[in-house]
């Protein structure tokens, strides 16, 4: 503990002297919603001058939507919860032991469509940047960001971000994020690596514009199976013998799984004719583009000596191996005028894959093919507008060629009250193929080999959100789910057996939220809550009924002339018992158990964090009430205990040249 105080000392008295101003109180920063998970700044943000001659809304963000926030280094309630490895709010999601592992999930978002399938082994891609993850920038000055965090008894996390602009429409970035955790059990080792590159260019008239990256990504963690049965009985009855985790016996030592992937995205259109209306502030144009996504991922579970667990190998010695490797064309044409009352765009694409093992396998006197791979060619359009205080966005495409068969419809408006609230509903409809592995799968063990025919997985969604500051954030998200696909296992007492099934009834799935933050002077307590139903098919698809997150804390600035503004309180995460999925690592893939139900148990932690100018410290005791419970019953998954309390410290420090 003493080791950790003197750093935190060291670090406020350094990181003083070379920070740069701030404002005198942070600004308030915007919850996420099923609609949108990034920081803004509030409109109630103090003129804060970065140097003599830039502001803040000069150093923008950029989606790949083309949304534009700005960096944000003011300390909020938060960016608390965002202070993680993955640097998003995890609420839904409930994690492993050791950072870098998987998360189960406490709640599902329908709130996206696509017209093809992913790959699947979905455990491994909470870390993965996807083509949404990636931002583009704009700024006056280069810009950097370092964050850190200590790791799990040994390890750390880090994550480096550098962007310029070498001219004043020209950007270029480049990121690194980091992880290594050794786990306080065995064989639990993270080790983690994302480099992303991004480059944008628009020319001085606006005709032409580009934007790019690359993504080289090396996703590896070892898998211990959990514990067995006497090994979970020292766990729960926390014999004294075994406070050290790494005595306790694992089920196995000696496999790893890994997700490698490396993606080339380039964005690129021009203006064949554009007109700007000074007088109304309009813009008319009419524009051609192209997308280009090309993306190569390799799945990987090694294990040197087979397990019974699984049951029969062919080998006793496994190296499973998938490759996924697509390519993406769109291209598109687009045209803003009053006439059409906003942009209306035409797309076609085209979108070749491969999703392949090594060689084709035989079993039982069945063939199962070494690959799935095809073209499709699919068309679309969209329309968005603004009018007054709506805004109404419609997309919809599909699939007209290749054996892939697929369709989605999302049509979305809002409306802003001014400062006082804004309100948002969507609908959605999609319908296409269930994740690959669910159709195809090889491995050494013979019961993960399987070729099925599978039916469209088709969601229908409404979504509604309302954002305000001053009433309270809330979104409801009701989900119909026909031809669910899931993973259940056949022979759950002597070894497992994982099969992909596909649900004869309908899903009926709502999910309501609600987040407010109640202030009395310096104290506030701020509340998520979630509930959710499953009408009808909940022997599938599971939830918990509800799920709480609650923080009281105090902040303040302690000091005269604002050298330090502090947060200090306790986090309360709480969700009802019901029968969590269990994990497989063979497939990196979560499956329906009966035998456990986990939840009902709260996890405390203890939080401090400060702000020194452009620098956030974090010094965080997680799960500090285990040690008052008698039985240790906090679980993960089946068979994968949560994390004991630990004290994790942490910073995020930016530069502005």
């Amino acid at each position: 503990m003493q080791k950790y105080l003197f750093s935190l000392l060291i670090l406020f008295f350094s990181i003083g002297i070379h920070s740069q101003n701030v404002p005198t109180r942070p600004a308030s920063v915007e919850l996420g919603s099923e609609f949108s998970q990034r920081d803004t700044i509030d409109d109630r943000m103090i003129d804060v001058q970065l140097s003599g001659k830039t502001h803040y809304t000069d150093y923008k963000v950029i989606s790949y939507k083309g949304d534009t926030t700005y960096i944000d280094t003011t300390l909020v309630i938060n960016k608390d919860y965002k202070f993680n490895y993955l640097r998003k709010d995890n609420f839904e999601l409930l994690p492993f032991h050791n950072q870098g592992q998987t998360f189960n999930s406490l709640g599902y978002n329908f709130s996206e469509v696509s017209l093809f399938p992913n790959m699947g082994n979905r455990a491994m891609h909470f870390n993965y940047y996807e083509i949404a993850d990636i931002d583009y920038y704009k700024v006056a000055t280069p810009t950097s960001e370092l964050a850190y965090r200590t790791g799990l008894q040994q390890g750390q996390f880090l994550d480096a971000f550098l962007t310029f602009n070498t001219s004043e429409r020209q950007n270029v970035s480049i990121a690194y994020k980091g992880l290594r955790s050794l786990g306080k059990y065995r064989s639990s080792l993270s080790s983690h690596g994302n480099m992303r590159f991004t480059y944008s260019y628009q020319t001085k008239n606006d005709a032409y514009g580009v934007k790019a990256h690359i993504a080289a990504q090396d996703l590896t963690n070892d898998q211990n199976g959990g514990l067995p049965e006497l090994s979970l009985e020292y766990f729960e009855t926390k014999n004294p013998n075994f406070r050290d985790r790494g005595r306790i016996e694992t089920n196995f030592s000696d496999a790893s799984s890994a997700l490698r992937g490396n993606r080339y995205y380039l964005e690129h259109d021009y203006k064949i004719w554009q007109r700007n209306d000074t007088v109304r502030n309009k813009k008319s144009y009419l524009k051609v583009g192209h997308i280009f996504n090309y993306e190569r991922k390799h799945y990987y579970y090694t294990q040197e000596s087979a397990n019974d667990l699984f049951g029969d190998a062919f080998d006793t010695k496994t190296k499973d191996k998938l490759n996924y490797i697509t390519l993406q064309n769109d291209a598109f044409l687009a045209l803003k005028s009053p006439l059409v009352l906003g942009e209306v765009q035409f797309k076609a694409t085209h979108f070749n894959y491969n999703y392949n093992y090594n060689s084709a396998a035989e079993l039982g006197g069945v063939l199962i093919p070494p690959s799935i791979k095809d073209n499709s060619v699919s068309v679309g359009g969209s329309w968005h507008t603004n009018f007054k205080k709506f805004n109404i966005n419609v997309e919809t495409a599909t699939t007209v060629a290749g054996k892939l068969v697929g369709n989605y419809f999302k049509g979305s408006a809002s409306f802003k009250q001014d400062s006082l609230f804004t309100f948002k509903g969507a609908i959605l409809i999609n319908s296409k193929s269930p994740n690959l592995n669910f159709t195809l799968n090889q491995s050494n063990y013979i019961n993960y080999n399987w070729s099925n025919s599978l039916k469209n997985e088709r969601t229908r969604t409404l979504l509604f959100d309302l954002k305000s500051d001053r009433i309270l954030n809330a979104s409801a998200q009701i989900t119909q789910i026909d031809n669910y696909t899931y993973f259940n296992d056949i022979t759950p007492i002597e070894s497992t057996n994982i099969k992909p099934f596909q649900a004869d009834k309908t899903i009926n799935y709502l999910k309501l939220k609600v987040s407010r933050e109640l202030r009395l002077g310096k104290f506030a307590l701020d509340n998520t809550i979630m509930y959710q139903k499953v009408a009808q098919g909940s022997s599938v698809f599971r939830v918990p009924e509800l799920v709480t997150r609650n923080t009281l804390y105090f902040a303040d600035h302690l000091f005269k002339g604002d050298p330090l503004y502090l947060q200090t309180g306790v986090t309360l995460k709480y969700f009802t018992k019901y029968y969590v999925n269990s994990y497989n690592p063979v497939l990196s893939e979560f499956y329906l158990q009966n035998e456990q139900e986990i939840g009902g148990y709260p996890v405390l932690d203890f939080f401090i964090n400060a702000q020194v100018q452009r620098t956030r410290l974090y010094l965080k005791f997680e799960h500090f009430n285990s040690g008052f419970v008698k039985t240790a019953n906090y679980y993960s998954a089946p068979n994968y205990p949560y994390r004991d309390f630990v004290i994790r410290f942490g910073l995020v420090w930016n530069f502005f040249i």
